[in-house]
């Protein structure tokens, strides 16, 4: 698998750093509720799946992914900052359908691009403060062929419940795709609605499975 699938299926479920408020701590538990554990266990299920890969199929692959990303990943959080001031205007039934929508796509993309392993080393570096709230988890993803390694931090802030989850991925240290996102987003739900944008994105799910 080459360097370009993995900054693909990295970059399209990366999301906006959260709002400060948000955040409710700085200092992260140690155990298995902490964020370094987190990274380790979505890591570990993405590895278990890929060795699998073949055998399951895509929509195998789907399903055992499915509850790891939905865990690791506070996507309605993350679907609230893609979409931008429009989801405030939204219904909350348009909420919840932008929400579902978002988050099969991320779980299709990592379906669709981790289909297989060829002795990819994923590696959880460090953890630290991070400015304004929360924690990075430095991680490293060194892929089975010659390709060069991929550094990725994750942002972890604690959700309402004050489980510590994904809010944000920097590839190479400061890159997040969903500025770009942020604004494909914004440009269908200001031009054709919040249904189209909702249809866009299950269109898109749908081509990242099997054809």
């Amino acid at each position: 698998m080459k360097r370009l699938k993995y900054l693909a299926a990295i970059l399209l479920v990366a999301s906006f750093a959260a709002a400060p408020a948000f955040a409710k701590s700085n200092t992260a538990p140690a155990g298995d509720a902490a964020p370094t554990a987190i990274i380790k266990n979505f890591y570990a299920t993405l590895a278990d799946t890929m060795k699998q890969g073949n055998d399951l199929g895509f929509g195998g692959r789907y399903k055992k992914l499915e509850p790891a990303i939905k865990t690791s990943f506070n996507l309605p959080l993350m679907t609230r900052f893609a979409v931008g001031p429009v989801w405030m205007k939204a219904s909350a039934d348009e909420q919840k359908q932008l929400v579902s929508a978002f988050s099969d796509f991320s779980v299709a993309t990592y379906a669709s691009r981790f289909a297989k392993f060829g002795g990819e080393k994923f590696e959880v570096i460090d953890q630290k403060p991070a400015t304004g709230g929360g924690v990075i988890v430095e991680t490293k993803l060194t892929p089975g062929d010659s390709t060069d390694p991929v550094a990725l931090n994750y942002l972890m802030r604690q959700d309402d419940k004050g489980t510590w989850r994904i809010v944000d991925v920097f590839l190479d240290g400061s890159i997040s795709e969903l500025a770009t996102r942020r604004s494909e987003f914004t440009s269908i739900v200001n031009r054709d609605g919040i249904g189209a944008l909702v249809n866009q994105l299950g269109e898109k799910s749908r081509e990242l499975g099997p054809s």
